[in-house]
């Protein structure tokens, strides 16, 4: 019997105090992000830097067995942010995300759960801040 795909979708936008500088940081890091969420590596982490002004920061993407995950980080001091997709056809803990993007200081955090599934149904939004809730962003 074939298992049932699972087609969920998490998108998260987050303001940062730490962003990632280094390439070794960003590849080390998706793979952590691999691992804690029980998927496995088919290819990458692929990881790009882009130079150009106003739009400085590290790309990757790691083809996981159940689709993908995509990272953007924008490191210049005044927009610190990291933008992060998690597709996958196999089941995962949004809290494991939560907690593994901590590593990067976060000071607001929103994120989409979204079922692709059935016509992309939400599943969840959240939108959390370390001001009003320091707790939620340390899992």
């Amino acid at each position: 019997m074939t298992p049932h795909l699972q087609h969920k979708h998490l998108l998260i936008r987050s303001e940062v105090s730490a962003p990632p500088l280094e390439m070794d940081n960003v590849d080390l890091m998706l793979k952590n992000l691999v691992k804690i969420i029980g998927m496995k590596i088919l290819s990458g982490p692929h990881t790009v830097w882009c130079p150009v002004a106003g739009n400085t920061g590290w790309s990757g993407t790691v083809i996981i067995e159940t689709s993908s995950i995509t990272f953007h980080s924008w490191t210049e001091s005044h927009y610190p942010v990291i933008q992060l997709d998690v597709y996958s056809c196999k089941d995962f803990e949004i809290a494991a995300v939560l907690k593994w993007l901590s590593a990067f200081a976060p000071t607001k955090v929103d994120y989409k759960f979204i079922d692709r599934e059935h016509a992309f149904t939400e599943i969840l939004t959240q939108h959390m801040t370390f001001e009003t809730n320091p707790e939620c962003l340390r899992l």
